[in-house]
């Protein structure tokens, strides 16, 4: 019995000691991987801070050259995914990744990511001919003629253009669709034309009708004066005899001008008796 306990106790003793020389030949390599987390850890802080001075100083040196906003974006989005993929890389590098053996991966796999990705590729060529032909810049009002989304430009980033829309929605449309679709740029000029039409009764006195349109157009405060200015008899209506009205103002004032002009319009006819009629149909009866 004395014997046996012996020989348990020496073989608890040896397993111990093995645990023991296990560990004890494993902390060297624990150590040194917890240094290497820490390190990594430390890189990235640091990288961060670098990658985010440096767009800092390229955004800076941007518009200090006065470049388009949009392409202060793009630029700013380009150089944030490049650094934070290097950085990554380096990092990778240094827990023992072969960067050899990864840029041959990512070779062979280019040509297969190119199929996956042909949307988001046709998406980035869209954005680079946006910045390059600059068929609309940020802060311009535009609508998408195949979907009639529209609003203004906020951002035109790699891949999409967001447009805020009048009642304060952000529509986010990809840069393909734009680059390879018609689109109408409401506010690339300066001034826009104010079109303006009333129909009035036949019966109605259509040169003092004409003339208090005109009156109206001088005296507002937005329409441009040193513009054409234009009243004239449109269509011969069904109804009514259409007169049409035109002027140019600033492109910011263009919304604010027409709708205090046509409001202006209804209450002068009416101060003037000219009446506005509805759609009317006449019916003769044979006896």
């Amino acid at each position: 019995m004395l014997l046996t306990k012996a020989v348990e106790g020496e073989e608890v003793v040896e397993e111990v000691s093995k645990l023991a020389e296990y560990v004890g030949g494993k902390i060297p390599g624990l150590i040194d991987f917890a240094v290497g987390v820490v390190l990594a850890l430390v890189v990235f802080f640091i990288g961060t801070k670098l990658i985010k001075w440096m767009r800092k100083l390229i955004r800076i040196s941007m518009e200090k050259g006065n470049v388009d906003k949009g392409v202060r974006q793009f630029v700013d989005s380009l150089v944030k995914f490049a650094l934070y993929a290097v950085l990554i890389f380096s990092i990778g590098s240094k827990f023992g990744l072969d960067t050899t053996s990864v840029a041959a991966a990512l070779a062979s796999c280019g040509v297969a990511v190119g199929l996956a990705l042909q949307g988001s590729l046709s998406n980035f060529a869209g954005g680079v001919l946006i910045l390059m032909l600059k068929p609309f810049v940020v802060g311009d009002y535009i609508i998408e003629d195949n979907k009639g989304r529209e609003g203004t430009v906020k951002e035109i980033q790699l891949f999409y253009t967001k447009l805020l829309t009048v009642d304060n929605k952000t529509v986010i449309i990809p840069n393909g669709s734009l680059a390879n679709t018609s689109l109408t740029n409401v506010t690339a000029q300066d001034k826009r034309r104010l079109d303006l039409s009333v129909g009035i009764s036949y019966d109605a006195d259509l040169k003092k009708a004409k003339q208090l349109l005109e009156e109206l157009l001088r005296k507002d405060e937005d329409v441009l004066q040193s513009e054409e200015i234009t009243v004239f008899v449109d269509t011969l209506g069904d109804s009514s005899v259409v007169i049409g009205a035109r002027g140019w103002v600033k492109k910011e004032a263009y919304w604010s001008a027409k709708w205090r002009l046509t409001e202006n319009i209804k209450l002068t006819l009416d101060e003037n008796e000219i009446e506005i009629p509805f759609n009317q149909v006449v019916v003769h009866t044979k006896s």
